[in-house]
């Protein structure tokens, strides 16, 4: 599986311009300025695939990214306070509008600060993808700016927090240094693949 081979596809702007889902999801969900599109662009060692904005709550679009065997699905984040209730609102049906459409999704990559407590919206985000029955993991972004016994301590306080969630996967990850890279990818291999294999079923 070839993460360097990949484009930009299609921008969404509301649930009817969704395109067709013909090839395995993998979707990234996660709070304003959590790190999602720097973990998107060290995934595919691309600097500026997806666009890192020195301004929070500037993707307000759904983007496809296409790799050969899936596409990655970069949700708008959420939680940002400087953005209209109509704007927040329109994200909200946007990204309401993706989960209620029956795609192929493989697996749900939902990112927090590994730095900070998860908040409401992250904790709903969760729960929502938990009871919604979705295969998902927990990738804590920001590890490199932890000294050892904090990372330590906040891998504990996510382990405990998250511990009614049998076999929920929790990822420590660094778009700086590159740790959890190789995690992620192999997390991305194994859910393409287990969902290809249930759809030959």
């Amino acid at each position: 599986m070839n993460f360097n081979e990949v484009k930009f596809e299609f921008a969404s702007g509301a649930p009817e311009q969704l395109p067709k889902s013909d090839v395995p999801e993998i979707v990234f969900s996660g709070h304003s300025n959590v790190g999602k599109s720097s973990l998107i662009n060290k995934l595919v060692q691309r600097k500026a695939l997806a666009r890192v904005s020195s301004q929070p709550g500037k993707t307000a679009t759904i983007n496809f990214y296409r790799l050969k065997e899936f596409r990655m699905v970069d949700l708008p984040g959420y939680g940002y306070a400087k953005v209209s209730k109509k704007e927040k609102e329109r994200w909200a049906k946007l990204v309401e509008g993706y989960f209620a459409q029956d795609r192929k999704r493989a697996l749900v990559i939902q990112i927090l600060d590994l730095r900070h407590p998860p908040t409401d919206d992250d904790l709903h985000m969760v729960d929502f993808l938990y009871r919604g029955g979705f295969n998902f993991a927990v990738v804590l972004t920001k590890s490199d700016k932890l000294k050892k016994t904090q990372f330590e301590k906040q891998m504990e306080y996510y382990k405990d927090i998250f511990s009614e969630i049998s076999h929920i996967k929790l990822i420590p990850f660094s778009a700086v240094n590159g740790n959890g890279n190789e995690d992620v990818r192999n997390l991305i291999r194994e859910a393409v693949t287990d969902f290809n294999n249930r759809e030959e079923q």
